[in-house]
């Protein structure tokens, strides 16, 4: 029995490493084409797997490409912005005061450098200037020593210094009786707008007839009051000369120049053009650029009419020359009034 159990067994071996055998290049034929079939498969797992990535990353490339496109936007809105501002703060700088004064300053280097230029250019031509005149001798001919014939001696008659107004005697006295009516506050300007008392007509007959318009007479006990005679003055001497004279004005303080001009704007119905070197009134607070201007006025044929203040002690002599001039002489209370003021 074990002979044929065993018998059996071995049979079933062999058999079974026949169907083994047998089946084995069956099973590698079979495995071969496979392999060679799952090539293409996995290229086309690969190229889907592009695709997906692709569409996968598609969105997240848009919104990065846009999110890049707003801050784009943003920095440009931004930069009109600041210029704007810029715009802005130039035109403010321009229309402010720091600005205009610095625009101001250029302006005043640049006058500033012209006039020093001026000045040079002035300066030369200044010194290249021939100041001293040669004298220009004349030597009389032989001829007309035979011609000499002498002349008429004519007896040269000085009128006195108290007729100088003698001829205007009749025009000058039908102003004082103007003067002494109600006054005219629209009259034309020059004209006397106050009226005036009978002592200052008797002061003011006295400087004409007597004096011969020279000379000094008493205050009238303040400036408002001298100012006042002055002015009236001032009225006779428009009508007789017209605008071939001027007024001269002497006080050695601004205050008391001040108070003779506001005196006669009010009296005479003038402005402050008509109180400069041009003018008909000229200010002065000394006696040498007085004397100098009344000199000038003489060389070309107008009359100077010197007027001296109250509070002013001492006359220079050269003031004494000219024809028509006033002085108004001061009490010591007065002086002493107007020194304890300034």
């Amino acid at each position: 029995m074990e002979s044929e159990e065993t018998l059996s067994l071995e049979k079933q071996n062999s058999e079974n490493k026949i169907s083994v055998k047998s089946s084995l290049p069956v099973e590698l034929q079979n495995k071969t084409p496979l392999k060679k079939e799952s090539k293409p498969t996995i290229i086309n797992s690969t190229e889907e797997n592009e695709t997906i990535s692709e569409t996968q990353t598609q969105p997240f490339i848009n919104l990065a490409l846009k999110e890049l496109q707003i801050s784009r936007e943003k920095l440009e809105k931004e930069l009109e912005e600041l210029t704007k501002k810029k715009v802005q703060i130039e035109t403010e700088l321009k229309s402010s005061f720091s600005g205009q004064s610095d625009a101001i300053a250029r302006k005043v280097k640049g006058f500033q450098e012209y006039l020093t230029g001026a000045l040079q250019d002035l300066a030369q031509s200044a010194e290249q200037l021939e100041l001293v005149v040669p004298p220009v001798i004349v030597k009389p001919s032989p001829l007309d020593e035979n011609k000499k014939i002498e002349p008429t001696k004519e007896q040269e008659v000085i009128p006195a210094v108290s007729d100088t107004f003698k001829p205007d005697e009749n025009l000058i006295r039908r102003c004082f009786s103007q003067f002494l009516e109600q006054p005219d506050f629209y009259a034309e300007p020059w004209k006397l707008r106050r009226s005036l008392e009978n002592n200052d007509i008797e002061m003011l007959e006295d400087w004409f007839f007597s004096m011969g318009g020279r000379g000094a007479q008493p205050s009238r006990g303040n400036r408002s009051k001298n100012a006042l005679v002055a002015a009236g003055i001032i009225a006779i001497l428009g009508e007789l000369y017209g605008e071939q004279f001027q007024t001269l004005i002497l006080a050695s303080q601004p205050e008391r120049l001040g108070e003779w001009r506001r005196c006669l704007q009010d009296a005479l119905g003038l402005n402050r053009e008509d109180f400069g070197p041009n003018s008909g009134i000229v200010l002065f607070e000394s006696s040498d650029g007085l004397i100098e201007r009344a000199d000038r006025l003489e060389e070309r044929g107008d009359l100077p009419f010197i007027l001296i203040d109250g509070a002013e002690i001492n006359v220079e002599i050269p003031i004494l020359q000219f024809p028509i001039w006033l002085a108004f002489a001061g009490s010591p209370n007065e002086i002493f009034e107007e020194n304890e003021l300034i």
